[in-house]
């Protein structure tokens, strides 16, 4: 792999791994599906974009964020007051959001963003260089790292994972859990609309469309982490949601280096989601082929 693949891959690994905490706070912390990332990352793409044409590339990141969270609102509404199943709240919101992601950007399919300031074109002017923007994102992944981290080790995060752990009991302490999803739906949706915001200003456009698949690039993230790097402490958990994101845009540069169509990138995003889920039963399996070899080979020596 050269090394302008290899920079250009962990760039987009790292705007991705906001995306991946995100979903890793409603698949893991709420232990809810939610199938509206893929629009709500084009909203915060639009937004931004939008903002950026304005002159306001920072603030549209902002903004981003705030109409991701709206979105995620929406989706915890529907299931918090309305009883809709999560999987079907968030395929509603998401075929909501395709019309008003087309309204956002002015009944445009694409939007290009040439010649117009954005965030890297603006820390570029501070921090001249080739890693220039290498550095912008991983400073906003890590001040967005730390805050999350913070956060979930707050009352209302730790209420919130327990949330996700058993909604029942923590109910019966009188907790509104109805708040607690609202709040964590909110957040999530949030940080995936920054993460398509900061995409949507590294690449200079924004599609209607490239939102398609965002939650499967999401849960690639968050369970290649997981089964890599462990889990055993929140920390490390968040940290392995960022390197898995981050390895799973090496494993996808690799294999467009090796000469595969763009066309079956989807097809190796599933392949390594549906790997990396049964790696826990083949670790179990292989455990257990190894257990029973070792008793029949004592067994044979005992006999002997």
């Amino acid at each position: 792999m050269s090394l302008a693949a290899f920079q250009g891959s962990l760039e987009l690994g790292i705007i991705y791994a906001i995306l991946a905490l995100g979903v890793f706070l409603s698949f893991r912390s709420l232990n809810m599906p939610d199938l509206t990332v893929d629009s709500s990352f084009t909203l915060g793409a639009a937004v931004s974009v939008i903002m950026s044409v304005s002159g306001h590339p920072f603030l549209g990141l902002l903004i981003a964020f705030i109409a991701g969270g709206g979105a995620g609102c929406i989706t915890g509404l529907l299931h918090t007051k309305l009883e809709i199943q999560p999987l079907l709240a968030g395929i509603l919101t998401m075929l909501g959001l395709y019309s008003i992601n087309l309204k956002v950007m002015g009944g445009k399919a694409n939007i290009p963003l040439l010649n117009k300031p954005t965030v890297y074109s603006v820390f570029e002017k501070i921090v001249p260089g080739d890693y220039s923007r290498l550095i912008f994102a991983a400073l906003i992944l890590i001040f967005i790292l730390l805050l999350f981290y913070l956060f979930l080790k707050t009352r209302l995060g730790f209420a919130l994972r327990a949330t996700g752990d058993n909604d029942q009991m923590v109910r019966s302490l009188g907790v509104n859990t109805d708040f607690i999803i609202l709040i964590g739906m909110a957040l999530s949706n949030g940080l995936v609309a920054l993460s398509g915001a900061l995409i949507a200003q590294e690449q200079s456009f924004v599609d209607v469309g490239m939102g398609i698949g965002m939650v499967v690039i999401g849960l690639a993230s968050v369970i290649i982490g997981e089964v890599v790097f462990g889990t055993k402490t929140l920390f490390r958990r968040l940290i392995a949601v960022v390197l898995g994101s981050i390895l799973y845009r090496l494993i996808i540069a690799l294999a467009l280096e090796l000469g595969m169509p763009p066309t079956d990138l989807k097809l190796v995003s599933a392949v390594i989601v549906t790997i990396a889920m049964s790696m826990p039963i083949i670790n179990k399996k292989i455990a257990f082929t190894r257990r029973k070899y070792r008793r029949n080979d004592s067994s044979r020596k005992s006999i002997s």
